[in-house]
């Protein structure tokens, strides 16, 4: 692990702000125009109005981030936002729902020093896009602060870091707020210079795989360098050498990794008999019953299965689902197609669906981007025409839509050592972290 730190945050001020959940909001890149309106109209100081200023009537360029650091300034001037008085880890639980069960995922936040990747023991997991990086980079330099947090992991097979951060809560008066999706948020700042040195002593040795938020860090690393050509050389303890970082244990009880199911458009339609011949001797193949329904019994065979090799893809033209099994002949023919990587990533559930199976067996490559989804819920209802269309980007019918296991954590930290990046959403961390609960100062 690099080099991690307390820091004095800026944080919402409980006597300008009666309810900390009216001013949060879940990370910008999550928020669709619907929800970024609501967000607006719940109060005049929800943090979407920093992470996600609107445009405006008149706009030429920029406007929306001189927008948003003017809001900055403004709520610090008016005191809706305050400095913490001194530095301090700020211990983070999320308690929700998920597959009918009740988990509470266990973090912290520090300040984290940049590494680049490939320089040192920060490590992502998936590939980043220009595009949003510019935007990031923008508001940073606007704003001079960091808005949303990183998420990182890192090895504790004991749980003692945050063990030993719970424990001193005891007597911490806590922030706690609801997010839109019923995600219940708590967080207390630990100030104790003894418990804040024993953390970061306990963490020094540690790697850390970035979990979600790999523009933003890529981002902080971008604005370090700017503030030194505009500065010139700075000191090992300017905050502008480190950013905002969630650390989560990989082996807290909470941390869970949920699926990432895909409806694909404008690709050839495939009967399952289609399907099961061009899959050929690669899956041992194995077709439902018929109707889009079927899919729910395909994922209760896929978890109780737990297997990266077995991926159900649905034949539009009969309704009717096919569970793939992969075999031997497919772990050969994926080191035909992909020899520069490693045998972890090509065992992935999503490395075999999109390099083997769309994009070779079934001669599908180049295909509009997917739709994601997490729910077979979700699936079933968008193959009916039915259900949110927000990460669609079209309103065709489906034409071919498949059901994949999630990566692991193991999978994280193995292919991330690799130094490879895995395929595109093989990954859902939730619950996603608030923004508004701290910002980091970077001036």
């Amino acid at each position: 692990m690099p080099q991690i730190a307390p820091f004095a945050a800026l944080r919402y001020s409980l006597d300008h702000v009666s309810s900390i959940s009216d001013v949060i909001a879940p990370p910008y890149d999550v928020i669709d125009p619907k929800l970024q309106d609501q967000l607006y109209q719940k109060h005049p100081a929800n943090v979407i109005r920093i992470i996600l200023n609107r445009s405006e009537p008149g706009d030429s360029g920029d406007e929306k981030y001189e927008r948003a650091a003017k809001f900055v300034q403004q709520w610090v001037d008016e005191g809706v936002l305050e400095r913490e008085d001194k530095p301090a880890y700020y211990v983070y639980h999320q308690q929700f729902e998920a597959d009918g069960k009740t988990f509470n995922r266990r973090g912290f936040m520090a300040r984290v020093r940049i590494q680049p990747f490939g320089e040192g023991n920060v490590y992502p997991h998936e590939e980043t896009h220009p595009k949003a990086k510019v935007d990031r980079l923008k508001l940073t330099k606007a704003t001079g602060q960091n808005n949303s947090q990183i998420f990182g992991l890192y090895p504790d097979p004991e749980n003692e870091i945050i063990e030993l951060l719970d424990a001193a809560t005891e007597g911490v008066t806590p922030i706690e707020c609801t997010d839109h999706l019923g995600v219940r948020h708590t967080l207390w700042p630990v100030k104790d210079e003894a418990v804040a040195a024993k953390v970061s002593q306990l963490m020094a040795d540690k790697p850390m795989f970035v979990a979600d938020g790999h523009h933003r860090y890529e981002t902080a690393c971008n604005y370090k360098q700017h503030v030194i050509e505009t500065e010139g050389a700075i000191d090992e303890d300017h905050p502008a050498n480190f950013v905002m970082t969630m650390l989560v244990g990989m082996s807290d009880p909470g941390m869970i990794v949920l699926p990432t199911h895909r409806l694909l458009r404008g690709t050839r339609s495939f009967s399952s008999d289609e399907i099961v011949a061009a899959l050929g001797d690669a899956f041992e193949c194995q077709k439902l019953a018929p109707g889009v329904e079927s899919a729910e019994t395909a994922w209760g065979k896929m978890e109780a299965a737990d297997e990266q090799g077995l991926i159900a893809i649905f034949g539009v033209k009969d309704q009717t689902w096919v569970l793939a099994k992969a075999t031997d002949q497919a772990a050969q023919r994926m080191k035909e197609l992909a020899p520069s990587q490693s045998d972890d990533w090509r065992a992935l559930g999503v490395s075999l669906l999109h390099r083997l199976v769309i994009d070779d067996l079934l001669g599908c490559a180049g295909h509009p981007k997917p739709t994601y989804v997490h729910e077979v819920s979700e699936t079933i209802e968008g193959l009916q025409g039915k259900g949110s269309q927000a990460e669609s980007e079209g309103d065709e019918p489906y034409t071919l839509a498949a059901l994949v296991m999630p990566a692991k954590l193991e999978h994280v930290e193995a292919i991330s050592l690799h130094k490879e990046r895995m395929p595109a959403k093989s990954t859902y961390f939730y619950p996603k972290l608030l923004s508004g609960l701290t910002f980091n100062p970077l001036k």
